[in-house]
């Protein structure tokens, strides 16, 4: 924490004052070294710093053209009359990083806020658009609450494959299941691989990335727009620029984080996942963001505030269309329209462009109805996500309806038990493995501590010998996460997870589970007493990858699923104190 003797500002002056406004030893060494660069004495005569948090990688494909939006956040930040610093955190690339991205989302948004609080910045504009850098981003920021404004990378252009639509990872998943039940070659399967991602972006269906750029958008982080501009579109550069002037203002307004990202806004973010039929993976990074905020936010929350709004997106993987027709429809600003006219929103809270939420999107129209129902005709009616509860999950379960069978979403079957993501990849192909339809699919040991990392697996792919009977669905039960490209009856988030000693490690081949969603239940059909007879034997396998560094340190700290999965240490937030000199 700063004491009197090295805190430089008076009440109300810029944070980076502490550093610049100085003439003494300190303030000619912190300095000169920026002036390396050629700046005049005048860039330090008390206009704001602001940080460009740029996510840009190589490894991470969706921020791949993130140099280009960072120069036209700077070109805004110039012509504001800011002064900016573009600076480089940890990036988490979804596609890439093993064994999930996710284990990384929490050193990701250490790394964020402690070079946000170390160094002299009155301001910061959060580049982000791959998966977990959102989320990352938005939780290291609301540990230190600057001014802060984010910037989405945008989706990639619709992917096209021999006259029809492709989308990332849901087509992946539907032409990978084609390939395994021999109905399409080798051939055609590389040949769609290229066709698919034709863009710099993140995927361009309702997945991960979209969902949380949309967040952002909800949420009132972004300006109005932020969730759907594709990457390419001149508009994305547009909206960095704009974001740049607009981040110098809120300085200037001293709008922090805290203001925006209030329970009300929480409570808007979650309707707004309904309403778009996004990714159940927005589900532990909402929680993660309120608790570095110390905002009250629970698992029913997300039941009872959205399971029976209605969907009104029809993309991929809940629907049909991908990103790039949202925007053309009219974007996110149209379901915030819709949601806000019924008063399914807070329309008075502000937002990052000084504006309420009702404000920016009062003159939002849709162009196209086929791709953005409205509320009185929606895509899916009262298809939010939710929240199961049950012997096998009571500390709650995560299920997506408007990406389910509904037959299945009252169903009792046989459990096919995988004790590891191993097993299940040793097994799977199996022609000989005992399972139907019916049944009801279990993976253990994919949650937090057990992969670690919660990975993306809970969509298990089904047995080759049923997808050729023309089986597409199955009931799937885990402790892990799925893609938000992902679809099927898929039962996810089970807390305690198995690693941590929860019910779902004691099932076994033959048990009997019904899951009822309309009754928001999950039920092992297991004696309490044969329960407490299998837990006395049971015996945790070891934890993958533990051993040593960050992993280690996430294993023992982690929080379960209902509680966001961040680590115990960095819940709340320690503000932007500026801390002694160097030197």
């Amino acid at each position: 924490m700063t004491d009197d003797a090295n805190d430089y500002r008076k009440p109300g002056e810029l944070r980076s004052r502490a550093w610049f406004a100085r003439q003494d030893k300190m303030g000619f060494y912190y300095r000169s070294w920026l002036r390396n660069r050629g700046l005049p004495n005048d860039q330090f005569d008390g206009r704001p710093v602001i940080g460009i948090c740029n996510t840009w990688s190589e490894l991470t494909p969706c921020n791949g053209h993130f140099r280009t939006i960072a120069e036209h956040v700077r070109y805004g930040i110039l012509e504001a009359g800011g002064y900016p610093l573009e600076f480089p955190v940890l990036s988490l690339g979804e596609t890439q990083m093993r064994p999930t991205a996710m284990l990384y989302r929490n050193l990701a948004s250490m790394d964020v806020e402690e070079a946000l609080r170390a160094n002299p910045l009155d301001g910061v504009v959060l580049l982000m658009g791959c998966d977990k850098t959102t989320p990352a981003l938005l939780m290291g920021a609301a540990s230190v609450d600057l001014p802060t404004i984010g910037v989405s990378g945008g989706p990639m252009l619709s992917g096209h494959y021999r006259g029809q639509k492709i989308g990332s990872g849901t087509n992946t998943i539907s032409m990978s299941e084609q390939l395994r039940a021999g109905e399409i070659t080798l051939r055609e399967f590389h040949e769609a691989e290229g066709a698919m991602s034709r863009s710099a972006g993140s995927c361009m269906t309702m997945g991960t990335a979209s969902t949380m750029a949309s967040m952002v958008e909800a949420l009132g982080v972004g300006l109005p727009g932020n969730a759907a501009i594709p990457a390419p579109d001149a508009r994305r550069n547009e909206l960095a620029r704009l974001a740049g002037r607009r981040i110098v203002e809120m300085v200037r307004e001293d709008l922090r984080l805290s203001k925006l990202l209030t329970r009300q806004a929480l409570e808007n973010a979650i309707r707004t996942l309904a309403a778009i039929g996004g990714s159940t993976n927005a589900v532990v990074h909402l929680l993660a963001i309120a608790g570095r905020l110390g905002v009250p936010l629970e698992l029913e929350d997300f039941d009872r505030l959205a399971s029976e709004v209605n969907c009104l997106v029809n993309l991929r993987p809940s629907g049909e269309h991908l990103m790039e027709d949202f925007y053309y429809a009219g974007g996110l600003p149209v379901v915030l329209r819709d949601l806000v006219e019924r008063n399914l929103l807070h329309g008075d809270v502000i937002t990052a462009n000084g504006r309420t939420l009702a404000e920016n999107v009062a003159d939002a129209q849709c162009w196209n109805r086929d791709v953005i129902h409205s509320y009185d005709a929606p895509f899916k009616p009262q298809a939010g996500i939710a929240i199961l509860r049950g012997n096998l999950c009571p500390d709650g379960a995560v299920i997506k309806p408007s990406a389910a069978s509904p037959h299945l979403l009252r169903h009792t079957g046989r459990a096919v038990v995988f004790e590891s993501i191993e097993d299940l990849h040793a097994r799977i192909n199996d022609e000989n493995l005992d399972i139907d339809e019916t049944c009801v699919m279990v993976l253990k040991y994919c949650g937090p501590k057990g992969y670690p990392g919660m990975a993306e697996v809970g969509n298990m792919p089904l047995p080759p010998k049923l997808l050729r009977q023309g089986v597409r669905d199955m009931i799937r039960i885990s402790d892990a996460r799925m893609s938000g490209t992902a679809y099927g009856t898929v039962v996810l988030h089970v807390a305690p997870e198995a690693m941590a000693g929860g019910n779902l490690a004691l099932v076994r081949n033959g048990d009997t589970i019904t899951l009822d969603v309309a009754a928001r239940s999950l039920h092992l059909h297991v004696e309490e007493a044969e329960l407490e007879a299998r837990r006395a034997a049971w015996v945790p396998p070891p934890t993958p990858l533990s051993e040593r560094g960050y992993t280690r340190m996430y294993v023992q700290h982690v929080l379960q699923a209902d509680k966001g999965v961040d680590l115990d240490f960095l819940v709340g937030n320690s503000g932007s104190p500026v801390a002694r000199d160097n030197h």
